[in-house]
């Protein structure tokens, strides 16, 4: 139970829910959090539940807290218009999935009918296959991968994410790209890392079964290993792309994947 004293947040949730299983969080949430944090005066209740809703909403909390946060916010003078800026500018840089989902849960709030079916194959007619993909995945597609085009069936993306101690790229397929079998030659070392973070792909060793990569999947190539990697026919597929340390490495391109190879 949240309650106000002359602006004052006094919480019970903690000691309501886990007084006698866990006393030390119940303390933690409703003494430290609520008791403290939050009634601290440098900054306003509206701004910080702003804060807390902005939080919940990146790392994609759409639960009865979010709600609850939501409520507390409107009780501190958030208006509709407020909430909707707020939410339309955090989704420009957590995502398009988080954003419908936190508008469905405000305008509860606000008491608006929430966005249908409907609405959402709306803004989707106007979006491209390309910019709904980015909305769904955390790292940005990057440009057209123009320099290595030679070694790719289809179009892929290039965005590098770090290129000082350890080398990572962003490499992003449109459906049915995938690049040649190749070899990451090392005289120590070397080889490379794969972590899948969208989307839906293949990485195939030579001699060896396909394996299919979905978000999560890691896929360590030693250095020496004939290999191939891209997207399923009908998904788009982003991987990172990690260079491991080694010494007198160098790529080499072969033959590009077939089309039986690819099925």
């Amino acid at each position: 139970m949240n309650t106000q004293t002359d602006t004052k947040i006094v919480q019970t949730a903690g000691r309501d829910s886990l007084g006698t299983f866990a006393p030390m969080f119940a303390h933690l949430n409703d003494d430290v959090l609520f008791g403290e944090v939050w009634n601290e005066n440098v900054i306003t209740l509206k701004t910080k539940c702003i804060i807390t809703v902005v939080s919940l909403m990146a790392s994609g909390v759409t639960d009865s807290s979010l709600t609850y946060h939501l409520e507390n916010a409107r009780a501190h003078g958030v208006t509709k218009e407020e909430i909707a800026a707020i939410i339309t500018h955090v989704t420009m840089y957590v995502g398009w999935p988080k954003g419908w989902a936190v508008f469905r849960l405000a305008k509860d709030v606000w008491n608006e009918k929430e966005p249908t079916d409907a609405d959402t194959a709306e803004l989707n007619t106007v979006m491209t296959e390309k910019e709904q993909y980015q909305n769904s995945i955390f790292f940005p597609i990057g440009d057209t991968n123009d320099a290595y085009a030679a070694y790719f069936t289809g179009q892929s993306y290039l965005a590098p994410i770090s290129t000082e101690q350890v080398p990572v790229f962003h490499v992003t397929f449109e459906p049915g790209c995938r690049n040649h079998w190749h070899i990451h030659h090392a005289k120590s070392g070397g080889g490379q890392m794969l972590l899948c973070v969208g989307g839906r792909g293949t990485y195939q060793e030579w001699g060896k079964d396909a394996v299919e990569m979905t978000q999560g999947s890691v896929i360590n190539i030693p250095a020496g290993v004939k290999h191939w990697h891209g997207a399923a026919p009908d998904s788009w597929f982003s991987h990172l792309a990690i260079e491991v340390p080694g010494t007198e490495t160098e790529t080499e391109w072969c033959e590009p994947v077939s089309a039986e190879e690819y099925k």
